[in-house]
């Protein structure tokens, strides 16, 4: 059977091929734009899905994240070559960070907080796993702006609709 470290690693590894990809279309002329005012930008929302590889870092070296410390800022980002480049930093650490980490470290608990109100009390093993989901969550969010605004979309686990199924099928073949 696989350690938990091992198939963090393989998932997150597979999950930034699909990342990347998705955060390689975004175009620089449609980073202020929102589909609602209750949504994120585009910019706000992709150099979300960019920095979260790095939150296994942050899991692994702190018992905590309280947004009322105001410790965590978001990066403001406005052009894809940037954005990548965060997204390779953040994936670098974090995957570093996890190699480098044993089981025990793993059952250790994390705070998820806003001063006074607790949102979660984690193992850091749940903590990440919830990290990538929020990859995943995010980068469908990110999918679903670019598709509102006309930019083809790369597929996640199989083609998109803006991939020719039997072309794909064929390069696989």
């Amino acid at each position: 059977m696989m350690d938990i470290i091992k198939m963090l690693l393989k998932e997150m590894d597979q999950e930034a091929v699909t990342t990347r990809k998705m955060l390689a279309v975004v175009p620089n002329e449609k980073y202020d734009w929102q589909p609602h005012p209750k949504s994120m930008t585009v910019s706000r929302l992709a150099a979300h899905v960019a920095e979260l590889p790095g939150w296994v870092k942050m899991v692994l070296e702190t018992s905590e994240l309280d947004f009322a410390s105001g410790k965590y800022q978001p990066v403001e980002i406005t052009n894809t070559t940037d954005l990548l480049a965060y997204f390779e930093k953040n994936l670098a650490e974090g995957r570093a960070a996890l190699e480098a980490a044993t089981e025990a470290e793993l059952e250790k608990l994390w705070t998820l907080r806003n001063g006074d109100q607790v949102y979660s009390v984690d193992t850091k093993a749940e903590v990440i796993r919830m990290s990538f989901c929020q990859i995943v969550h995010h980068r469908a969010q990110l999918g679903v702006f670019l598709r509102l605004l006309n930019v083809p979309i790369p597929g996640s686990y199989g083609p998109s609709a803006d991939e020719n199924v039997f072309e794909t099928a064929a390069a696989v073949a």
